[in-house]
């Protein structure tokens, strides 16, 4: 029996991983909550170096790039008042560097991240960041029915440990199907950011 293919390669419809001299890079939730908060992220360390990295190299090669930041509840989940809902130190934005602030998953949702996209007129996007079940998952997703050519660095999101039935399943797997299930249709993936970099 022969290896699955994805869909992407079904249909004919593959494309080669962005350069980042050419694409825009967007970096999703990078956020205190998931260091220091309840949603703290077993996988964080190596991810949010990856997504330093990434960003280190957008900045030397005047890559676009856009922060993703969740409004969550006041003294809650995300408080957009305190600490819980900052950037994580490693990820900081820069004074050029363009913030959208969203409340649900996806980061289209009732924002003006399509807009600003169309007005860079890059259709290659290289997505990064948190949680890759949630909210990366879900922009990925949405990022196919825009048009966008989305490029997936998996060394760069990081998930948690979700309940299931009367267990859980860890965050490693999580991680792992929801790759594998983006690429099959919605991406393109990259092993880390030093395969993007080498690419470019």
């Amino acid at each position: 029996m022969n290896p699955p293919q994805t869909l992407l390669q079904l249909t004919g419809r593959t494309y080669a991983p962005a350069r980042l001299d050419s694409a825009t890079l967007l970096v999703i939730d990078a956020q205190e909550e998931y260091r220091s908060g309840t949603l703290r992220l077993p996988g964080l360390e190596p991810a949010i170096a990856e997504i330093a990295s990434l960003l280190h190299a957008a900045r030397q090669q005047g890559t676009p790039i856009i922060h993703v930041r969740h409004l969550g509840i006041p003294g809650g989940l995300f408080d957009p008042q305190g600490p819980r809902g900052e950037f994580l130190a490693e990820a900081q934005p820069q004074a050029a560097e363009k913030i959208i602030e969203k409340r649900l998953p996806n980061a289209f949702a009732s924002t003006e991240l399509h807009d600003y996209l169309q007005s860079l007129g890059r259709l290659d996007v290289v997505v990064c960041g948190f949680m890759t079940h949630s909210s990366v998952s879900s922009t990925v997703r949405a990022m196919k029915d825009y048009g966008y050519r989305c490029t997936l660095v998996e060394s760069a999101c990081a998930t948690r440990d979700l309940p299931f039935a009367d267990g859980s399943i860890a965050a490693e797997q999580i991680h792992r199907l929801e790759m594998a299930a983006l690429a099959d249709n919605f991406a393109i993936l990259v092993a880390d950011c030093a395969e993007l970099i080498r690419s470019n």
